[in-house]
Order: structure tokens, then C-alpha cells, then sequence
């Protein structure tokens, strides 16, 4: 024994002294034990019962067998270290060793440092025993009949099986049975003790069912969700907000119930890949607020999976808001910490975060003046993308959403070298990523609308105008989101600081970057 663990015990053994001369019940000396103990040795609670009891920890570990064997159990796999665990801290009792640990000592869970009711339904106080612990509870628990057997308040609704009526009528029959006397052995497993007994079982069958998803459910949506990142760039975003939320919806009741380990993973999976798709929806529609709440809610369910991949695409996701509509800096911190959660794995946000970082540096150094320093920074990046691309495995290289797609980094790669002002190479690169898009009009639509800056850059604002206009031809109005209108508007503002109010199209384009869809979404942020 330590220096440190004779001192604790010396003191314990000096305070249970005094309170047993001062006839205390042991639950009020683990009280006083606790309170001399805890700031000097870190005694724990649960530590502070047994040396009320001033037992050994082989005491307890027997007297735990004990009662097991007078249950008809299995002996149990506690022992003195895992005692001596719980003791320290470094581990919870579960709810079946919590149960007896609280019998041994006459206590609730609260008393021993655990919150919440025992498993058991019913107290373990007994005469004399503080509740709890409270010395200010102190009362004699006198009852002559065990509390379990008490009946229970009708709820009324008898029709529900497995309710406290079916609880009653077992109490009931129990008590006549502790009775004793002829009535007592005559009793027989009558109507309403069979009833009561199907009716438990029915509702526990009831609850285990409820309580698990199939495997096939989760495979099932497992497959919605990889279906919707499909859709992604080709649906109606609030439609597809529409879709995602109600399968959200469905594996959020899931997450309320009881669910099998591996099974509760799955689950936290899809929550995190709705919840950010969900987020890159209202980026789409213009709500940055509410997206940014759904990344938020996303960061939290990766959390919950382990996966190092999941954290970093939450988080290189979520890094689009500032970007579009805030602060390039933030956008630069949160693609930085992306780039830190994914660390040495071979995934999608490994690619998205350096162009992440890529595009805000080419904004800042817009803001800022600065192209020089800035030009080389992110061209780095844009290299460190396409590095981590080629690690990539085929599947993430194809999936638009959970993954990141070649004409994704090509059409990025042309924003940056657009915003650097490089417009040569951008054109070369815009182009390519335009030849590889079919079928997917938002970002058809915003490559078309950078290629129109660039034609501005070059000195053609005319032309600017005109390939403006085109692109806006090509979408129908139900794709005309917050996203796709705030680059025309940024393309229209360019214009007319550049070359004034009298380039030729230049009305007809602002009068079409006015017509939207004919049902909006409103965003709740800015209701």
C-alpha cells in the first residue's frame, strides 16, 4: 500500500470510528468519509461505502458471488480489479453489477456517484439506511411489505397489455400468496395471471422489435442516401431538400430507440451524410444560417462513428458557407482543419479541402491586392488536390457529393485561376471541366457564367454580356437558386465597374437575372 492509500484509509477508518460511537448509519459515515477524503485522495463515492463498512474489496466481491448465487445466476465476472476500476474512476459499473453494488452497501445509484434509478424499479434502503446518502433523509424504511409489491397507481388505459394493471394484478397475487393461509395455497394460475404474464411478454417482444432497424432497412437507406448525392446536381434543390429531410426524418426515430452497436453507427453514417448534404442544399438555396446549423449537426454525428474520412468531408463542406457568404478566412480555418481531421487517409476531403483553400486565397488576394504571394499559395494547393485525387478510390472519384469528381476539380481549379486573374489557363481548364459535365445545370451554369468573367477580364465585356445571358438561357427557372443568381449579379456588378452602364445587353441580362422560378424558397435565416 502507498503512502497515499495508508493516509486515505487511516482517515476513513478515524471517521467511521467516530461515527459508529456517535450510532450514524453507514451511509451518513460515507457521507462524512467522502467529505474528508474527496478534495485530499480523490476518493470517489462508491470507494467512500466500503470503507464505511470497513471491508476489503475481496468483502465485496464475495458478498456480490453471494448474491448472484441466492438469484439462481451464473457466477459474475467481477473481480478486484475491475472493482478496484470502478473505484478509481476509470470505469462505470453496468446496470446488473451497479444493481448489486447498491444491495451490498443499502444505497441508491446517486449515493455511490451514479446518476439515475437502479435497474431493479425499487429502493435498497433498509431500516435505518439513509437514502441515498442524504443525512437529511434519514427516516427507518419500516414498510412490512417490500416496496416492488406496493401496487402501483392504475393508469387507467387497461387495455394496454404489459402496463402497471398487468404489474398489479402480479402484486396482488403475490401479496395473497405472502398472506399465507388457505386462501394462499389455493391460488392457481388463474385467467388474470396468464393474461398478465402473455401480456409482459407481448410488450417486451413488442419493444426489442420496435427497438432495432433490420439490416435490410439500413441497406436500404444506405442506398437512398448514395441515391440523392447522386441526384444532386441534377435535381430541383428544393425538392431534393424535401427528399433528404423526410429520409433524415425516418433514421432520427431510429436513433431514438435502442439500436445493436454496429447497427447505431450505420445510423450516425447516413444522420452525418444527410445532414451535410442537407447543408449543401441550403447553401444552394441561399439559407447560410440554417446550412451552417446542419453541418453543425453533421460534425456531431460523424463524431459519434469514428471515421476520420466523415469528420474532414463534414467539415471541408461546411467550409462553403463563409466561402459564398462570409469571411475567405474562415473558409481558409475550416479547410485547414479538414485537411488536419483527414490527416494521412486517401479520401474525398483530402481534394476538397486544398481547393477550399485554394479558392479563398484567390479571394483574398483579390480583397487584398496582394497576387503575388498569394498566386504561388494556391497554386500549391491546387497541386495537393490533384495529388490527393489520385489517391482517391474509383467510387469517391465518381460521386459528386460524397466524393470529388474530376470536372469538380477541374471546374474549381478554373474559378481560382479566374479570380487570380489567369485567364488563358483558366479558359483551357474551364473548358475541359464543360466537356466533361452532361446533365447537371448548376455547375454548367456557374463554369459558364467564370468564362464569362473571363472574356470581362480580357477587355470584351460585350462578349461577357452576351455568353451571361446564354448561360442563363440554358437553365430552367426552377435552377435559378440564391447560389447561381449571386454569381450573375457579382458578373452584372463587375461590368458595370468596370466599363459603366452602356455596355451593349447589359440591361437585358439584369432584367433576366430578375426572373426566377415561379414558387421561391424562402430562406429561414433571412425570414
Amino acid at each position: 500500500m502507498s503512502g497515499r492509500q495508508h493516509k486515505e484509509t487511516e482517515t476513513a477508518r478515524r471517521v467511521r470510528a467516530r461515527g459508529l460511537a456517535a450510532g450514524r448509519s453507514l451511509a451518513s459515515i460515507a457521507e462524512e468519509i467522502f467529505e474528508a477524503c474527496s478534495v485530499q485522495f480523490g476518493t470517489s463515492r462508491i470507494k467512500c461505502h466500503r470503507l464505511s463498512h470497513g471491508i476489503a474489496l475481496a468483502d465485496v466481491i464475495e458478498q456480490v458471488r453471494a448474491l448472484f448465487e441466492r438469484d439462481g445466476k451464473n457466477p459474475p465476472g467481477i473481480g478486484e480489479t475491475l472493482l478496484s476500476a470502478y473505484e478509481s474512476g476509470l470505469k462505470r459499473p453496468g446496470p446488473e453489477y451497479l444493481h448489486y453494488l447498491c444491495t451490498v452497501y443499502r444505497v441508491e445509484p446517486v449515493a455511490l456517484g451514479y446518476e439515475g434509478p437502479c435497474i431493479c424499479g425499487h429502493g435498497h434502503r433498509m431500516p435505518g439506511v439513509v437514502r441515498g446518502g442524504d443525512p437529511q433523509e434519514a427516516r427507518p424504511d419500516v414498510s412490512p411489505i417490500p416496496r416492488e409489491l406496493l401496487l402501483q397507481p392504475d393508469s387507467g388505459d387497461t387495455a394496454k397489455g404489459g402496463g402497471e394493471e398487468d404489474e398489479n394484478v402480479l402484486r396482488r397475487t403475490l401479496l395473497k400468496l405472502l398472506a399465507g393461509g388457505a386462501g394462499g395455497s389455493a391460488i392457481g394460475l388463474d385467467a388474470p395471471v396468464l393474461a398478465a404474464t402473455e401480456n409482459i411478454r407481448r410488450k417486451l417482444d413488442e419493444v426489442m422489435v420496435s427497438a432495432t432497424v433490420s439490416p435490410a432497412m439500413l441497406d436500404q437507406w444506405e442506398e437512398a442516401t448514395i441515391g440523392f448525392g447522386r441526384q444532386y446536381m441534377n435535381t430541383p434543390p428544393l425538392r431534393l431538400l424535401c427528399d433528404v429531410l423526410l429520409e433524415l426524418s425516418a433514421v432520427r426515430k431510429a436513433l431514438e430507440r435502442r439500436q445493436p452497436v454496429d447497427l447505431q453507427e450505420r445510423l450516425c453514417r447516413q444522420a452525418a451524410q444527410l445532414s451535410g448534404l442537407t447543408g449543401m442544399i441550403l447553401i444552394d438555396l441561399g439559407d447560410h444560417r440554417l446550412a451552417r446549423t446542419y453541418f453543425r449537426t453533421g460534425r456531431t454525428a460523424a463524431d459519434e462513428t469514428g471515421d476520420r474520412a466523415l469528420r474532414a468531408w463534414v467539415t471541408a463542406r461546411e467550409s462553403l458557407v463563409p466561402l459564398y457568404y462570409g469571411d475567405p478566412r474562415e473558409a481558409l480555418t475550416l479547410a485547414k482543419k479538414s485537411r488536419d481531421l483527414a490527416g494521412q487517409t486517401p479520401c474525398a476531403a483530402k481534394t476538397m479541402a486544398p481547393v477550399v483553400e485554394a479558392r479563398a486565397l484567390a479571394m483574398l488576394a483579390g480583397a487584398t491586392g496582394q497576387k503575388k504571394d498569394v498566386v504561388e499559395q494556391a497554386k500549391r494547393a491546387l497541386s495537393r488536390a490533384r495529388a490527393a485525387f489520385a489517391q482517391m478510390v474509383p467510387s469517391e472519384q465518381e460521386d459528386a457529393a460524397f466524393g470529388y469528381t474530376e470536372r469538380q476539380l477541374y471546374f474549381y481549379q478554373g474559378d481560382v485561376l479566374v479570380k487570380l486573374g489567369e485567364t488563358l489557363e483558366a479558359d483551357v481548364v474551364l473548358e475541359q471541366a464543360l466537356g466533361q459535365y452532361a446533365g447537371e445545370p448548376l455547375d454548367q451554369t456557374l463554369i459558364r457564367i467564370d468564362l464569362a468573367m473571363c472574356r470581362l477580364l480580357e477587355g470584351d465585356p460585350e462578349e461577357a454580356v452576351k455568353q451571361g445571358l446564354d448561360a442563363l438561357h440554358r437553365i430552367e427557372y426552377i435552377h435559378r437558386t440564391e447560389l447561381v443568381m449571386g454569381r450573375v449579379n457579382d458578373l452584372i456588378k463587375a461590368i458595370v465597374t468596370k466599363n459603366g452602364e452602356g455596355v451593349p445587353g447589359l440591361d437585358a441580362l439584369r432584367a433576366e437575372a430578375m426572373v426566377r422560378a415561379p414558387i421561391e424558397f424562402t430562406p429561414m435565416g433571412n425570414a
